[in-house]
C-alpha cells in the first residue's frame, strides 16, 4: 500500500446510498467496495445498522461489514444511531463505529427523537459495551458532531455548544470526536476557528477528521482550510451520492474524485490511483442507472502529463508504478 499523507475516507456506501431512492444490489455493493480498495481507499464506511424498515437501502449491512473485514489493509466503518445498533455493529465486527449527535438538540429530535442527555446516554452505553470486549477485538468509536455549523431548524449553533458537547462525548467513553458540517453551513473561515476552539479543549489528538458536505460549492475551499489547520482525514463520497443537498443543482457530499485529484494535484498523497477510481465510478452509475453523479475532474479527465504525488512518490521508493 503506497504511504499516505491524509487519509480519505469513502462514505458512499452508507451517506450516498441511504439518500437515494433506489437500493443498489447486494453484490453491486461488494462490487463498489473491491474497487475502492484495488484503487487505494483503505477506509470505508460501508452501511449503517438502522432498522431496515427506516433504510431498506442498508438492510444488508452485516453481510456487507463481514464481507469487507475479509479485504486486506481496508478499515470497514459504520455508522449507528444508538447503543442496540452498536450491539449489531459489534457483533458483525466493524473496525470503527460512529455515533452522531446533532448538536442542535432540534435537529437531534428530530432526526434520532432524542434529546443531547439521550445520546450521550447511548454513547456511555456503547463505550462500556467496546470495554467489555477483548482489547483486540475493540473497534475504534467516533462520536460525530453533527450540525456543527448550523442547522437548518435553528439556525447558527453556538460554537461554545459544540464544544461542550464534545467534552461530553469524550467523557461518555468516545476515542475522538468528528466534525460534520450536516447542512453545509461551513465556510473557511469557521472551520479553522471550530477546529481551533475544539483543540483547545479537547487537545489535537481528539480530533483529527471532519465530514464537509459541498451544498453551497464550498466543500474542497473548507477541506484546504481543514487541512491547513491540521486534520488529517475527510470523509467524502464517489460522485458526490447523498449528503441531503438542499440547494438546487448542487450535490451534498465532496466528490471523492475531485477530492484525491485536489489533493495529488497538491503534492499531498492519498494511496489512491486515480485512473482506477474513475473506473469504479463508471462501474457504480451504471449500478445505479438514472441516479445523477457530481464531480469535475472525471469529466474533464487528468491534464496532460499529470503526475500525481502518490505515484511520483512511489516511484521514489522504488516500488512499481
Amino acid at each position: 500500500m503506497s504511504l499516505m499523507d491524509v487519509l480519505i475516507s469513502e462514505v458512499g456506501p452508507r451517506d450516498g446510498l441511504q439518500s437515494i431512492a433506489a437500493t443498489m444490489p447486494t453484490d453491486a455493493k461488494k462490487a463498489w467496495i473491491d474497487g475502492a480498495v484495488a484503487a487505494g481507499v483503505s477506509e470505508i464506511e460501508v452501511g449503517s445498522f438502522v432498522p431496515p424498515k427506516l433504510l431498506p437501502q442498508l438492510a444488508d449491512t452485516a453481510e456487507i461489514v463481514a464481507y469487507a473485514r475479509g479485504l486486506p489493509g481496508l478499515t470497514v466503518a459504520v455508522l449507528v444511531p444508538n447503543a442496540r445498533g452498536a450491539a449489531d455493529a459489534l457483533a458483525a465486527g466493524a473496525h470503527k463505529i460512529t455515533l452522531p449527535l446533532s448538536c442542535s438538540e432540534s435537529h437531534s429530535l428530530a432526526n434520532l427523537r432524542k434529546t443531547h442527555a439521550q445520546v450521550l446516554e447511548e454513547a456511555r452505553q456503547i463505550a462500556g459495551m467496546i470495554r467489555a470486549l477483548p482489547a483486540e477485538r475493540r473497534p475504534h468509536f467516533e462520536g460525530s458532531l453533527s450540525t456543527a455549523f448550523g442547522c437548518t431548524i435553528e439556525g447558527e449553533v453556538p460554537r461554545a455548544k459544540v464544544v461542550a458537547l464534545a467534552e461530553a462525548l469524550m467523557a461518555a467513553g468516545c476515542d475522538e470526536v468528528g466534525l460534520a458540517d450536516t447542512t453545509g453551513y461551513a465556510d473557511p473561515v469557521s472551520v479553522k476557528a471550530m477546529i481551533a476552539a475544539l483543540w483547545a479543549a479537547l487537545g489535537r489528538e481528539a480530533l483529527t477528521g471532519i465530514h464537509l458536505h459541498n451544498t453551497r460549492g464550498l466543500g474542497l475551499a473548507n477541506v484546504l482550510a481543514a487541512y491547513d489547520a491540521g486534520l488529517t482525514t475527510f470523509d467524502s463520497s464517489l460522485g458526490g451520492l447523498g449528503g441531503c443537498p438542499f440547494a438546487p443543482g448542487a450535490s451534498g457530499n465532496i466528490v471523492t474524485e475531485d477530492l484525491v485529484f485536489m489533493f495529488e494535484a497538491m503534492g499531498v498523497r492519498t494511496g489512491i490511483d486515480l485512473e482506477r477510481l474513475f473506473d469504479v465510478r463508471e462501474r457504480v452509475a451504471a449500478a445505479l442507472g438514472d441516479e445523477p453523479l457530481y464531480g469535475f475532474s472525471p469529466l474533464a479527465g487528468l491534464p496532460l502529463g499529470f503526475r500525481p504525488a502518490t505515484a511520483r512518490n512511489t516511484i521514489m521508493e522504488g516500488e512499481p508504478a
